[in-house]
């Protein structure tokens, strides 16, 4: 039995990949193992912000089933309980608070870092990715320091993508070598223009991206390191590695900056790809998936059919994947954080079609991502398709 490794990355979009398409090459790693993957084109969040869409990847449901709660429902069912209980080792490291004890994701991991007590700066606000990987690495060391150690799902998540966009001078010089600013100086973008979403100067706006397209370049890195801690302690040629990503980032797509709660393409559209030490060929699956079926796929991997509470289904075998369409739902946030005022978003995906409907506003949107893929022409009132997309929208949401 193979070992299954999830790596996810915060906010990172999948428009920043070169397997991808970037032509800015900004993932040289990544893209450097895509001959021994399997590539989802088209894979999807379950939400454009952590909170909404976690419960996608680690259990497999969607943010609101139980009605908003700021825990994690103990009606959601974690892969590591599911795992643990065929007697498989679970571990975690992460950084992201939202994803952390006190929010109820610590349950049946023999091993689960996330950082809360540690200390971190303004300028850092979370533990950053060679320090998570040190971790990681010490703690392979000790699970397999046995030859016969048991089989292990390890989850590995980097928050350095996120915002404030402060990356090293290394990496801003190879984005952009006229950008000159102090780590202070980035900060202050991030006071002075994420947080006040103003994106309202352009060249702000393209300032802010290669800040970030840096910080794309330094967790590539980190990967790499990665890897090279999974060679030296035997595991890589073993284990079934998992990439992916929480959700995108906006940076004036459509009039805003961050992740708030929108439903476009910058933050739903999700990089997904499965790696295989032994795999010599890249294959690519083009239909839409969602990030509801990677804890099934997991389960999937370790010899578990069927999951009562998941949502999703397992993406493997390729060839028996449904063609199902994607849902996401969401609170309609503006800033960091949710408020009481906020109200549902929700959105459907079919093929090429999608719908999004803003349940505070009572606003219906619809676009052909194949003639349109910035999403920037709504056609709810000009295809003859809506009412048939609006209805399988509505039809979900009453399942909640």
């Amino acid at each position: 039995m193979k070992n299954v490794i999830l790596i996810t990355i915060d906010t990172m979009r999948k428009d920043v990949f070169g397997c991808y398409g970037s032509k800015h090459s900004l993932t040289p790693f990544m893209d450097s193992i895509q001959d021994s993957c399997i590539r989802f084109e088209r894979a999807y969040a379950t939400g454009p912000y952590t909170q909404a869409s976690f419960p996608g990847i680690l259990t497999s449901s969607y943010y609101l089933e139980y009605g908003k709660q700021k825990n994690l429902p103990a009606q959601k069912t974690l892969i590591s309980e599911v795992l643990k209980k065929q007697g498989i080792t679970t571990s975690a490291f992460h950084s992201n608070p939202y994803l952390s004890d006190f929010f109820g994701y610590n349950r049946s991991w023999e091993r689960f870092y996330d950082s809360m007590e540690d200390d971190v700066t303004d300028l850092y606000p979370f533990i950053r990715g060679n320090v998570i990987n040190r971790k990681v690495s010490a703690w392979l060391s000790s699970h397999t320091k046995s030859t016969d150690y048991n089989p292990f799902f390890l989850w590995i998540h980097y928050m350095d993508v996120h915002e404030p966009y402060i990356p090293e001078k290394i990496y801003i010089e190879k984005v952009d070598s006229a950008v000159s600013l102090s780590k202070e100086e980035m900060y202050a973008l991030f006071k002075e223009v994420i947080l006040k979403r103003d994106a309202s100067n352009a060249d702000t706006v393209k300032l802010l991206n290669h800040l970030y397209s840096a910080k794309i370049l330094e967790v590539d890195d980190y990967i790499k390191e990665l890897f090279k801690a999974f060679e030296d302690t035997g595991v890589l040629k073993d284990s079934i590695i998992f990439f992916g990503s929480d959700h995108g980032d906006e940076f004036g797509e459509h009039g805003g900056l961050s992740h708030d709660g929108k439903m476009y393409s910058e933050l739903i559209g999700v990089p997904l790809f499965i790696y295989y030490p032994d795999r010599k060929e890249n294959e690519v699956y083009g239909n839409p998936v969602s990030n509801v079926d990677i804890s099934p796929t997991i389960a999937y991997l370790f010899g578990i059919k069927e999951v009562g509470s998941f949502k999703g289904v397992s993406l493997l075998p390729l060839h028996e994947y449904p063609k199902k369409g994607c849902f996401g739902e969401a609170m309609n946030k503006r800033g960091h954080k949710e408020k009481e005022t906020d109200r549902p978003i929700y959105y459907y995906l079919n093929n090429d079609l999608k719908v999004i409907f803003d349940e505070g506003n009572n606003v219906w949107e619809m676009f052909d991502l194949s003639k349109d893929p910035g999403e920037l022409h709504n056609i709810i009132d000009t295809s003859p398709l809506a009412e048939n997309m609006k209805n399988h929208l509505i039809d979900w949401i009453k399942t909640r």
